[in-house]
């Protein structure tokens, strides 16, 4: 009876040693991002050199420190995860160890011409529902989209005539043209925002100038060549300053385009015909973007600066005559 007693007490012991650690200095633990540190100095004779002894005190280390770790959990707050029979879980706090980020942060989009007048104004984003109520049809619908509700009125079966408006032209037509106006001038806000969006994510920033007498050298001589370049000629013909040094020529040699070999690769010469005429035989044209939106701004630009100087013309007839 008693060596059955002795073996139930070191049992029972055996058990309690493989749940309880005892540690000379506690360890520092950041139960939200599941972290323990250990601050108490590893046996240095048992870890010395490279065998089966060292291999097993690590990993009697790391299997103290986890104990230690699964029992601070076990003291956090837990309920019952979907109802009585689901999992016991527990919310873990705040994180309180800052861990280093694998890559660095994206950089911010630069805002739509919408999103600076929304500021500029105070507009605030509501959020809607994607479904509304069509008094029409009596039943839920889609805000925007194909079958949305009151449906589109350029396929209305009836137009009402605006006050003011000419009661000959077809409302049909107009409505049409309308819808037109407002989809072409949708895209072309598009086209904008991801021009100036590719303008400012490749443009360099320049670096920053001090007031006027603070400039050192190198400021005012990367100026200086930021401004001898930006001609047709690439600073070809620029006149230099008197003590400026010559720059090294540039490894392109001043070449904007580049003329393919008359002779040379014959499969590159037939892929690049296959190409061209895949592209000429697709009912789709091709759009280049970065192409469409410059035109347009050039475009913009133009009929403004024409409004503007025929604006100016007519306040000095105005004067004139008076």
């Amino acid at each position: 009876v008693e060596e059955v007693l002795a073996a139930a007490e070191e049992q029972e012991a055996e058990k309690r040693r493989s749940v309880v650690v005892e540690k000379e200095l506690e360890l520092e633990f950041d139960l939200g991002n599941l972290l323990a540190l250990d601050r108490n100095p590893p046996p240095a004779a048992q870890l010395r050199g490279v065998g089966p002894q060292r291999e097993v005190q690590l990993l009697a280390l790391a299997r103290d420190n986890t104990q230690l770790l699964v029992a601070q959990l076990w003291e956090l707050p837990a309920e019952r995860a979907g109802g009585a029979g689901g999992p016991l879980v527990a919310r873990l706090p705040e994180p309180t160890f800052r861990l280093p980020r694998e890559k660095p942060p994206p950089r911010p989009k630069p805002p739509t011409r919408w999103e600076q007048f929304a500021r500029l104004k105070g507009i605030r984003r509501r959020k809607r529902t994607s479904l509304v109520w069509d008094e029409q049809a009596k039943e839920w619908r889609r805000r925007w989209g194909y079958r949305r509700a009151g449906g589109d009125p350029a396929r209305a079966w009836l137009a009402e005539v605006p006050a003011g408006a000419d009661p000959e032209e077809d409302q049909f037509a107009r409505l049409r043209r309308e819808k037109r106006e407002r989809v072409a001038r949708n895209e072309l806000n598009r086209l904008r925002n991801l021009a100036r969006a590719h303008r400012a994510g490749s443009a360099v920033p320049a670096a920053a100038l001090h007031p006027t007498g603070h400039q050192s050298k190198e400021e005012l001589s990367h100026v200086a060549r930021v401004a001898r370049v930006s001609t047709a000629s690439l600073g070809r013909f620029q006149p230099r300053l008197p003590k400026e040094p010559a720059e090294p020529p540039s490894r392109s040699g001043g070449r904007k385009r580049r003329f393919e070999p008359l002779l040379g690769n014959l499969a590159a010469e037939r892929s690049r015909q296959l190409e061209l005429l895949k592209d000429m035989g697709s009912k789709k044209p091709v759009l280049d973007i970065t192409r469409a939106v410059n035109k347009q701004l050039r475009q913009d630009e133009a009929e403004a600066a024409a409004a503007k100087g025929k604006k100016q013309s007519q306040r000095g007839k105005r004067g004139r005559r008076q």
